[in-house]
């Protein structure tokens, strides 16, 4: 397990900043535990967190549709019809709900859970929370 320490300064000069920063770190990774402390030493108020955490599932090389098994393709299909169905319902584009490479990801690591969608590289907290359970739903029904 990996720990980093995030300082977060409460004057309006620096809070949002470090607030930025902080939220995309936790975006990036899988979070096991963290522990909070406010900090004041007369001149200075922040909150100082400690995370402990894990790197999120990183393929080395970006896996393409003609990279997937037969049934994987299977699953990566029923995602794209899912995807289409969805976007065409609310009057989108497929891509504004996921990218082709956001369904290749879901498809290789197959998440039974909500938490599990954590480990997919860059599908983000927004669409883990729109979609995630619907996703799960379509895999279960493979």
């Amino acid at each position: 397990m990996n720990i980093k320490v995030f300082n977060i300064r409460l004057d309006e000069e620096n809070f949002q900043k470090d607030q930025i920063q902080m939220n995309e770190f936790l975006d990036s990774v899988i979070v096991k535990l963290t522990s909070t402390n406010f900090v004041s030493n007369g001149t200075i108020d922040y909150w100082s967190a400690a995370v402990f955490f894990e790197p999120k599932l990183k393929y080395t090389k970006k896996i393409l549709e003609v990279d997937l098994t037969d049934s994987e393709k299977e699953i990566y299909n029923a995602l794209k019809i899912w995807r289409n169905n969805l976007a065409t319902k609310l009057g989108r584009q497929a891509f504004f709900i996921c990218h082709n490479s956001h369904l290749i990801s879901i498809t290789k690591v197959k998440p039974k859970n909500i938490e599990e969608f954590k480990m997919i590289n860059n599908f983000g907290v927004n669409r883990t929370n729109n979609y995630g359970d619907e996703i799960i739903s379509v895999l279960n029904s493979i």
